[in-house]
């Protein structure tokens, strides 16, 4: 069981504040897990077993408690008199309005309130206008580069295509990598990513009018497999609607806006808002649009070879949410920089590309960076061991290795 250790840290950080601690990220990213070794920590650090109220909502024997009255109660006669009680929800969105349960444990003396969900709409609605200001949330992802080589033991170039292959969902990380054992278990995740966790949203959107149902799953698919495709493309909800009605199925562009909005808050897709480097400002329309996880997204397409930079771009937008940065697709003039990283008002720009060896890759992907006219870093990374080094203050970094830590911002 790897050591979420990033994940960790952040949590820790946060103990004992008067603040809800809400972990959100696709079923199956480690959320559970990560949850226990945190527990484990705060007994290694002097909790007793009494001040530690753990409930996972997946598991048979709190069924009883799904209804919120019960669940209340069932918390507050475990509450430790003049202790610190720390109080563990998992997959809270399961029960029907948990937004009370939460908000009257939060209200209480002495109590760290840590919950955790599979789909954004937990943060919506009535819970995030109840408790804003009063939550800090934690963005999980599957593994990093760097923590599948901690669990696998792969080395070298085999462990990236491996990655690249299989993704970073923890359980196929340890698991004996068979091509039907890990197709068995995407196949799972996959359908209830794209069946459970939207029908747990359709049931938190009853009350909401304005919100139309998902109910066509064969629908949800086809977008589904088509986004996955056109990763690192600039996308549209009218461009998606065109590919569906050249295929014969003719649906609206609002139908259509409802079922990406779906798979964005099951976290199995992450949208991405270009901006103007020029401008300085963000731009609404055609975003590009990432799968959080390749593993699935090679699972759920006709078995044939995808673009190698389009998979390196989804690793590398991944990566750099993981180290904390806020992330956009970057314009300047008529050209495009693949990501611009901002964190703690400093900017990065990065280009990605699989082969910088051809004078004219080389030439394209180092043109818009020089088009840039501010001195924040410029990175170009890539695949290829030949290229990297300084040009004229643009590093061309190996990839591999800016993953696993081996290059830091000047």
């Amino acid at each position: 069981m790897v050591r979420r250790t990033a994940y960790l840290e952040r949590l820790v950080s946060w103990k004992d504040e008067q603040v809800i601690k809400v972990v959100t990220g696709i079923r199956r990213c480690g959320k559970s897990t990560l949850l226990k070794q945190y527990q484990e920590l705060l007994r290694e650090q002097g909790a007793a077993e009494e001040q530690i109220i753990s409930i996972n909502f997946e598991e048979l024997e709190y069924e009883p408690l799904l209804e919120y009255h019960a669940l209340y109660q069932y918390v507050k006669e475990r509450l430790c008199p003049g202790k610190m009680t720390y109080i563990f929800l998992d997959e809270i969105q399961k029960v029907d309005s948990f937004q009370k349960v939460v908000d009257s444990l939060y209200v209480k003396e002495n109590t760290d309130l840590y919950i955790t969900g599979s789909n954004a709409y937990l943060l919506s609605g009535d819970l995030a206008t109840l408790l804003t200001g009063r939550y800090v949330e934690l963005s999980m992802l599957p593994l990093s580069f760097r923590e599948y080589m901690e669990i696998t033991g792969a080395q070298g170039d085999a462990a990236f295509a491996e990655y690249l292959k299989y993704g970073g969902l923890p359980y196929v990380a340890s698991m004996e990598k068979t091509e039907e054992k890990v197709s068995t278990y995407l196949e799972g995740i996959y359908n209830t990513v794209i069946v459970k966790d939207i029908e747990d949203r359709q049931s938190r959107k009853e009350s909401d009018p304005d919100k139309r149902k998902v109910t066509d799953i064969t629908l949800l698919k086809t977008i589904a497999r088509y986004l996955a495709s056109v990763i690192g493309s600039q996308v549209s909800v009218k461009s998606v609607a065109d590919y569906l009605t050249s295929n014969g199925r003719k649906v609206s562009p609002n139908t259509v806006d409802d079922y990406m909005e779906a798979l964005t808050e099951s976290f199995i897709f992450y949208p991405v808002e270009r901006f103007d480097i020029v401008g300085k400002q963000v731009l609404k329309t055609n975003q590009k649009w990432y799968m959080v996880d390749l593993g699935l997204r090679g699972h759920i397409l006709p078995r044939r070879n995808y673009d190698l930079g389009f998979s390196l771009e989804n690793v590398v937008y991944f990566e750099l949410l993981r180290r904390g940065y806020q992330v956009n697709i970057g314009k300047v003039g008529s050209g495009e920089v693949d990501f611009v990283a901002q964190k703690q008002g400093t900017l990065t720009y990065f280009q990605v590309t699989a082969d910088m060896t051809a004078q004219e890759t080389f030439e394209r992907e180092m043109k818009p960076l020089r088009a840039i006219r501010d001195n924040y870093p410029k990175v170009v990374l890539t695949l290829d061991r030949f290229t990297p080094g300084d040009y004229e203050g643009i590093q061309v970094l190996q990839v591999t290795d800016w993953l696993l830590g081996k290059w830091k911002r000047r």
